[in-house]
């Protein structure tokens, strides 16, 4: 595209979108509650997916040894050669019994607790958490393992939040994205309509279809730009806002969250790129019906 065509093409397309203010205005408007409704939901599961891989990270599974079992050290390698196990740390009675002790804020009290009061157990840590019942249930069959411990509420409640999340995020992004696409091409429309004559007219003097194409394209995709701009500062207003509010609330407050920032050149890119499509999407079909001439 030689520089005074491009320079064309960006005026119209500047042009339109101000000659059509109001549908250009409900076109960035639905643009940013789609990414908005978008983001919202989609940092909800990137959020309860930190929480979860830091659960993985310091959630311990503990299997009790049976008393009557003699050689509790031994069951070391079978632990670690089930599926989803990372590692698995012997703690004998004495070790368990002086960590008890040391967790207390008066150890005096427990010094004539016999020794074999608590069990010799097993310290486990797993790779996936969403495997964790089934991981349970494998170390619970091992022979000399008399029971197994594990928050397994906790974890599938994180995961349940990330799961239900993320599929709600999918769905509403498909919906609003066809919305969103759908009122862009309405504005689209209304300027190739009032301007079919002059397209005919070009289009029979020999212009191409891209010569005729690019200005809607350029006026669609620069509403997208916009509308994605935007929701980016919005949802970063609202992501603080809510975080600040979940740090001074009772129990929400345990929920540490990802700084936004962290995730903002991530969160900008994404934006745009939905903006570019829906933007260059409804120009697209808008306009196709027009150049048949």
């Amino acid at each position: 595209m030689e520089g005074n065509q491009a320079l064309y093409h960006l005026r119209e397309g500047f042009r339109s979108i101000f000659t059509h203010g109001l549908m250009s205005f409900a076109s960035v408007c639905m643009i940013v509650a789609c990414l908005l409704i978008m983001g919202s939901f989609s940092l909800v599961a990137v959020n309860a997916n930190s929480m979860l891989t830091d659960l993985e990270r310091d959630n311990e599974i503990l299997a009790y040894v049976d008393d009557d079992f003699t050689d509790p050290e031994s069951l070391q390698s079978r632990i670690e050669a089930i599926p989803n196990v990372t590692s698995a740390t012997f703690i004998s009675k004495a070790q368990a019994m002086a960590e008890f002790k040391s967790q207390q804020d008066d150890p005096s009290l427990f010094e004539d607790l016999p020794s074999n009061t608590l069990r010799d157990r097993y310290q486990i840590h797993i790779d996936d958490i969403e495997q964790m019942e089934e991981t349970v249930k494998l170390i619970g069959n091992v022979s000399g393992i008399a029971r197994v411990q594990a928050a397994l509420e906790i974890a599938d409640g994180f995961v349940m939040v990330r799961n239900v999340a993320s599929a709600i995020a999918i769905i509403l992004v498909v919906m609003l994205v066809v919305i969103s696409v759908f009122i862009i091409s309405n504005t689209i429309r209304l300027a190739t309509f009032t301007r079919r004559d002059e397209i005919a007219i070009v289009k029979m003097c020999g212009a191409t279809n891209w010569f005729i194409r690019w200005p809607f394209m350029i006026e669609g995709v620069i509403l997208g730009l916009v509308g994605a701009v935007i929701a980016f500062f919005v949802q970063w207003g609202i992501y603080g806002l809510l975080g600040r509010a979940m740090a001074n609330s009772g129990i929400l407050s345990l929920i540490d969250t990802i700084p936004f920032t962290n995730m903002a050149g991530t969160v900008l890119l994404v934006f745009l790129a939905v903006g570019f499509v829906i933007g260059a999407g409804g120009s697209a079909l808008a306009i196709r019906k027009f150049l048949k001439v």
